[in-house]
């Protein structure tokens, strides 16, 4: 199954983190399939490739729950729906 998570970057007490998409069965900093964003928890800056992320979710990704938090906030949900509606 296709995970939708976050990859750690960064040095200690500087974390960042890069939203990917990934084997569920691969480790946390292994190779994703694909990049789709950016989270800066320190200043709360996030980045995402929305069009990429709404394909993912139609072909059956599940994001983590802190994932899911990160697409709520920015309305990602509304669009897949809107998508699905529209097809």
């Amino acid at each position: 199954m296709i995970k939708l998570r976050l990859k750690r970057l960064g040095k200690k007490r500087e974390v960042s983190y890069r939203i990917i998409a990934i084997n569920d069965l691969s480790r946390r900093d292994g190779r994703p399939l694909e990049e789709l964003g950016f989270y800066n928890p320190r200043t709360d800056e996030v980045r995402l490739d929305v069009p990429g992320i709404v394909k993912r979710l139609q072909q059956g990704a599940q994001p983590t729950d802190t994932v899911r938090r990160l697409l709520v906030k920015a309305n990602v949900f509304e669009q897949v729906s809107a998508n699905a509606a529209s097809s």
